[in-house]
């Protein structure tokens, strides 16, 4: 029977309409014409005023501030509840399932808006504090979900032979299980990083004066057309940034399917 090359073409094309634009702006970061409509040159000119913005730096390390401490504390509260979820089974950790989905399926804008209201009704100021409650709301459920995928894949006889060798409940947690999920726990604090690095709807309604992350400050960079080849320079920057994060989140994951293949 003849092969048909269709579906490789339509691969093809689904991948050159994704990247196609990533390609271009990528091009662009390194061109003299500040339109982009036409080349003018090559230049590394706009990567220089890019290093002498100290506002998109400022926001930058705002930005970077949040999303380590949300992706650590959705890294150490996604795990707990992904334990709690796929050992317990109850009325309660039915609830418990939906409130860890809900925030997979509502809208942004409905939960930004949801948060601030929640912070005005209880008198919270915004500001960095703020927009970390918010990450961590919905980093956390990702995570989880993560952190879920793998817990079904776990052999928990493994625990109980180490507790029949003499291990404690404690010591059987901290030399099996944990180091056994930690793939899985980092490869969801990277998808968590990622997200709230990435994250402009929610941040927008619960930040607060000088709390302006870098998504807010491109989205005000982009009102002027002076400044769009250098937000083609810092865009291109966290484009490899991000491949780098998902192809370490890839090899991350690699060793626990391949434990599991191997049982």
């Amino acid at each position: 029977m003849r092969k048909s090359g269709f579906p490789a073409l339509l691969t093809l094309g689904v991948i050159a309409f994704l990247f196609a634009p990533l390609v271009v702006l990528v091009v662009n970061s390194f061109n003299a014409s500040r339109f982009g409509g036409e080349w003018d040159g090559f230049t590394w000119g706009w990567y220089e005023k890019l290093w002498a913005a100290d506002e998109v730096w400022e926001s930058l390390a705002i930005t970077l501030k949040i999303a380590v401490s949300a992706s650590l504390a959705s890294m150490l509260l996604g795990t707990l509840a992904a334990y709690a979820l796929h050992r317990f089974r109850s009325g309660l950790q039915s609830a418990h399932s939906m409130l860890i989905t809900l925030p997979l399926v509502m809208p942004d804008i409905l939960m930004g808006m949801s948060l601030l209201a929640l912070f005005v009704l209880t008198g919270v100021e915004t500001g960095l504090l703020t927009i970390w409650i918010a990450h961590v709301t919905f980093c956390l459920s990702f995570v989880t979900m993560v952190v879920l995928g793998r817990l079904q894949d776990f052999d928990f006889t493994l625990i109980d032979a180490a507790r029949d060798l003499g291990a404690t409940r404690v010591q059987a947690v901290k030399k099996v299980l944990l180091p056994l999920l930690l793939p899985g726990v980092l490869a969801g604090g990277l998808l968590a990083f990622t997200l709230s690095i990435d994250d402009y709807v929610i941040t927008f309604f619960v930040s607060g004066p000088g709390t302006t992350t870098l998504p807010l400050r491109v989205a005000s960079m982009m009102r002027t057309s002076r400044s769009l080849p250098v937000i083609n320079a810092l865009s291109t920057l966290l484009i490899a940034s991000t491949f780098l994060l998902a192809a370490l989140s890839f090899r991350l994951q690699r060793p626990l399917r391949s434990g599991n293949a191997g049982q």
